[in-house]
């Protein structure tokens, strides 16, 4: 099988169901963002402070994949692809993880900056790069049918990338830098 089709020359690409769009429209950018961001999870698990964690990120990895496919199917087409699925259960996985990382973390009184480490701030560029989809999405959920647990899930792998980024800085012995406003 051959990678390259020659049938997006012209700036067209198909959705899951054969509809011919622009690869300029919002679906594409929505899908391509959360193709974006399931990279830099992919580097966020190479980390090797991320060694025990590997196997959550690659479970959030499968499910952006899971959430590329629903933004890459036509809502207005009967595909016979079954799409996989999402979960609430996906969105709990997200929240107990957060909440065993918060149990070493010291508590949050002030804004942290990104950086410290390579690692540190390779999370936080996948944090901004999660509320960038989660905002394409929500936009795309103005004029298009979007199932929520989507917009869930980003939100709340969002806020778990704020504390990975937190807890790697904590394994690696980083000192979190804080913000001191001037005033």
């Amino acid at each position: 099988m051959k990678i390259y089709t020659k049938t997006g020359d012209k700036g067209l690409t198909s959705l899951i169901g054969g509809t011919r769009v622009p690869k300029s429209s919002l679906r594409i950018d929505c899908y391509g963002t959360v193709d974006e961001l399931n990279s830099y999870v992919g580097v966020l698990r190479d980390q090797d402070v991320n060694a025990p964690r590997r196997e959550v990120l690659k479970e959030i990895q499968d499910r952006l994949f899971t959430i590329g496919a629903h933004l890459a199917t036509d809502p207005d087409k009967d595909t016979r692809q079954r799409i996989p699925d999402l979960h609430a259960e996906d969105v709990a996985l997200l929240e107990t993880e957060m909440d065993r990382m918060d149990k070493v973390l010291a508590p949050l009184r002030e804004f942290v900056l990104p950086g410290g480490h390579q690692a540190v701030s390779f999370g936080h560029v996948a944090r901004c790069v999660c509320r960038r989809a989660e905002r394409l999405v929500i936009h795309l959920s103005e004029e298009s049918p979007v199932e929520d647990l989507v917009v869930m899930y980003l939100n709340r792998l969002s806020d778990y990338l704020f504390v990975l980024s937190r807890a790697m800085a904590h394994d690696l012995g980083v000192a979190e830098v804080t913000w001191k406003p001037r005033v």
